[in-house]
């Protein structure tokens, strides 16, 4: 089984030593409706599935990457730490083969790292940390002016298939008005009992708002839609139970 030939690798002009890649749901043995490469143990697969799964990316890894516990807040966890915190949504490094990896199934995760290819992040970038600010508390934690960093966007939700209320969109323009430009009024408009106006929301572009208002213009990746193909992407709003793909980088 190779897992590599399942794997996107991203395409930016990185240092030699950054490496990244990003798992789809192909290479792995978990079976439906998390099948196959499962690599999240917290959404009710087979524990030894998932282990197995985790197993497999060695020969793509320097070491073992540092498993984040995910909850959409903006605490960053450091890879190089013996001790490392490691309920956090975001994750950095400095040292050689220190893996930071996010795990994702419609939130967007963002790789970030230098032009001299000191520090690297993965970034977990849901709405909600992407609207309080998780980027932006990565890159202070980085410690690189940001017109020095770099950004690769992976597989999200598409700004056709997510779907948000009103008050999403408010919270994203009170800090930001340049964020209206990734809002589309829904067709549905609060269908249903008077749930207000619906927006379908462009994460890609809350994110380069986000980083571009940081100072960071290299920006590359985007243009996936995890809801939109089944076939390749696991996704939380189109499925509910479903499996979780992996976005890594290290330095070499």
């Amino acid at each position: 089984m190779n897992i590599r030939d399942h794997c996107i690798f991203p395409v930016w002009p990185a240092p030699p030593n950054v490496r990244a890649l990003q798992t789809t749901r192909h290479g792995g043995v978990s079976v439906a409706p998390y099948d196959s490469l499962n690599l999240g143990g917290h959404v009710g697969d087979m524990p030894l599935a998932v282990a197995r799964n985790r197993i497999f990316l060695n020969s793509l890894l320097p070491s073992e990457p540092v498993w984040l516990e995910q909850v959409h807040g903006t605490t960053v966890a450091s890879a190089d730490a013996a001790s490392c915190r490691t309920r956090a949504d975001a994750c950095i490094a400095r040292n050689r083969a220190s893996v930071c990896v996010v795990v994702t199934a419609d939130c967007l995760p963002v790789l970030l790292c230098d032009r001299r290819g000191s520090v690297v992040a993965a970034v977990h970038a849901g709405w909600k940390g992407l609207a309080a600010g998780v980027i932006e508390t990565t890159v202070q934690e980085m410690g690189i002016a940001p017109q020095n960093l770099m950004a690769w966007m992976g597989p999200a939700i598409g700004r056709n298939a997510f779907e948000v209320g009103e008050e999403v969109r408010d919270f994203f323009l009170k800090n930001n008005p340049q964020a209206a430009a990734a809002f589309t009024s829904s067709p549905l408009r609060g269908e249903g009992g008077g749930e207000g106006e619906k927006w379908f929301a462009d994460i890609y572009a809350l994110a380069q708002v986000r980083l571009i208002t940081l100072g960071i213009t290299q920006i590359y990746g985007g243009g996936y839609c995890t809801y939109r193909e089944p076939e390749r992407f696991f996704s939380y709003r189109r499925d509910g139970v479903t499996g979780r793909m992996g976005t890594f980088i290290w330095l070499e």
